[in-house]
């Protein structure tokens, strides 16, 4: 049985636009017996964004704040669009001095990686890729495995993540974990905010990419040298693009395998994380040992932060 939490809402990007699925998920949460701050944050709305800019930023230099107690779950309402909008805006010194090495855990995926990553690269502070309170607590079936395994990360302090699919080579890898969004991450190549990772272990995910754009957003990693400095890159779901005919057979796993003849750096894949009803929990900045061979794969993480 999940122990009752303290969970603050954030909206750094777009606004609920389903007033049911808000109240689906509000409720499940209460009825759970978590104890639910910042539901104004989910409320707000500006444009196509959940507030203004100053608005959003301010969910989460609230955090910073010594007077303020922590919740235990700092949770993004959805994703979409705007993160990106107030990355200058956050307090990064408070928020190392707040959250740095302490047990609360900042979940999100999707636009949410800009915060993750600015936030690792400037203040050192550790979050978990996972579910989001619209999509994934607001689903209309709820999944249980992504709850199941939320919880379970979010509160255990070592985490081992498997896969069966085949993996075409042998990896024996240990560093830090990090990624998410592709087309986020690729946004924020040569900006402050992107981590200087060095002998990491980066994942990544998309939705709604055609295989050529995937392509060309890891081409730009690769090509502004982040990739070489990785020890291996993990790819997870890259569902909902549309096959068409000009692609003549160029498809995910062309792209794929285009990826790994020229990045120089073992390519795993089949990493349950992305835009999937079903997604694991993956903390962002953990030490992790990644094994893979033609029985799939192992990743194992700790030194993250865990609830007691």
């Amino acid at each position: 049985m999940t122990a009752h939490r303290t969970i603050e809402l954030i909206a750094p990007s777009g606004y609920p636009h389903d007033p049911q699925v808000l109240h689906r998920a509000l409720h499940r949460l209460r009825a759970q017996g978590h104890r639910v701050g910042g539901e104004d944050a989910a409320r707000r709305r500006y444009q196509r964004f959940a507030g203004t800019d100053g608005e959003r930023a301010a969910d989460l230099n609230r955090l910073a704040d010594p007077s303020r107690d922590l919740p235990d779950v700092v949770l993004a309402v959805r994703g979409g669009y705007g993160a990106v909008r107030i990355l200058h805006g956050l307090d990064y010194e408070g928020l190392q001095r707040r959250l740095a090495d302490r047990p609360i855990a900042l979940v999100g995926h999707s636009d949410f990686t800009a915060i993750q990553l600015a936030l690792l690269a400037r203040a050192g502070v550790k979050s978990f890729g996972g579910p989001m309170l619209m999509s994934d607590f607001g689903a209309e079936e709820l999944s249980e495995f992504t709850m199941q395994h939320f919880w379970s990360a979010i509160t255990q302090p070592t985490l081992t993540v498997t896969g069966n699919a085949p993996q075409a080579q042998p990896v024996d890898v240990s560093g830090v974990l990090w990624g998410g969004n592709l087309a986020v991450i690729a946004s924020l190549v040569g900006t402050p905010y992107m981590p200087p990772v060095q002998a990491g272990i980066l994942f990544l995910e998309d939705v709604n990419e055609q295989p050529f754009r995937i392509e060309r957003m890891i081409y730009q990693l690769h090509l502004a040298g982040i990739l070489a400095q990785q020890q291996a890159l993990v790819l997870g779901d890259f569902s909902g693009d549309k096959p068409y005919e000009y692609d003549n057979g160029y498809d995910l796993r062309a792209m794929i395998e285009q990826v790994r003849a020229v990045i120089g750096i073992p390519v795993v894949t089949g990493l349950q994380f992305g835009h999937i009803h079903n997604m694991l929990t993956l903390p962002v900045g953990a030490d992790a040992h990644l094994v893979a061979d033609a029985q799939g794969f192992k990743l194992t993480l700790s030194g993250y932060p865990c609830l007691a």
